[in-house]
This record gives C-alpha cells, structure tokens and sequence, in this order.
C-alpha cells in the first residue's frame, strides 16, 4: 500500500508560524512521524509540500495508478480550490483531509471545506496528530 501526503501552502513555515495555533514541530518533524507510523504500518508514502495550487492538482492527478489512497492538508485552499476538489473527485482515490487546527472553530471563513464532500473523512483540531490519526484512517479503509 502506498499513500501519497499532501502539504499545502504555507505548511513549509510550521515551527515559526503562528505556533500558539499550529503548534512548535516543523513540517520535517511531522514528516518524519509519518514516516514512523508508516513504517510501523508496513505501508509506503511519498511526501510532498507546495505553495502552489497547480502543483497539487498536478500531484493529484498523477496518483491514480500509482497510489492507493491520498493524505492531503490543503491548508488555505481548503476554503478557495474548487480545483483541488475536482483534482481528487477525478483521482477517483480515497482521500482523508487533515488540519492541525479545528478548522470549525475559527475565523467563519475557514469553516467551508471544498474538499471535506470529496473525502472519506476529515481529521482536524489535534495538531501533528490529525495527520498520524488520518494515516491510520486512509490505511484502515484501504485494507478492509
């Protein structure tokens, strides 16, 4: 089983932004919990982190064939990427949206997920958790 993760923009800066919201590690740190967990789990991933919407719909559309299932934080274009969207619609594969903040429970303008009607599911508000927790989601709805 190989999962593609998805970091999108601005996840390049965790550890110095705005820590009191999504906390001190670093994306490599989260990355290399991922990588553990995967370990643990027998599976592959491939991790990847852009700034650029076009390149996430770009990763996305290449996964098909190549990948059983999708992790992806969207971050801002959570609440903008109809493009996104439609990238995973199209993927056709399983994806788990990820947030380190409870996106429910913010600004108004972060409640709306374009993503969140194209997924299996949404993990959001543990912080690095929500990834490792959403790594185990993707891997047991995959394995059933």
């Amino acid at each position: 089983m190989k999962i593609l993760v998805l970091h999108g923009p601005n996840l390049n800066m965790l550890g110095t932004r705005e820590p009191e919201i999504y906390g001190s590690l670093t994306l490599d740190d989260i990355n290399a919990a991922l990588s553990q967990l995967a370990l643990d789990l027998g599976i592959e991933i491939e991790c990847f982190q852009t700034n650029s919407e076009g390149r996430l719909v770009d990763r996305i559309q290449s996964a098909a064939g190549l990948f059983d299932g999708i992790l992806i934080n969207p971050a801002a274009y959570t609440h903008t990427s109809i493009a996104i969207r439609d990238a995973i619609a199209a993927a056709a594969l399983p994806a788990v949206e990820v947030h380190l903040s409870n996106i429910h429970n913010r600004e108004k303008f972060r409640t709306k997920s374009y993503i969140a009607p194209m997924a299996i599911g949404q993990i959001c508000g543990f912080g690095a958790d929500s990834y490792l927790l959403g790594l185990r989601a993707i891997f047991n709805h995959i394995k059933k």
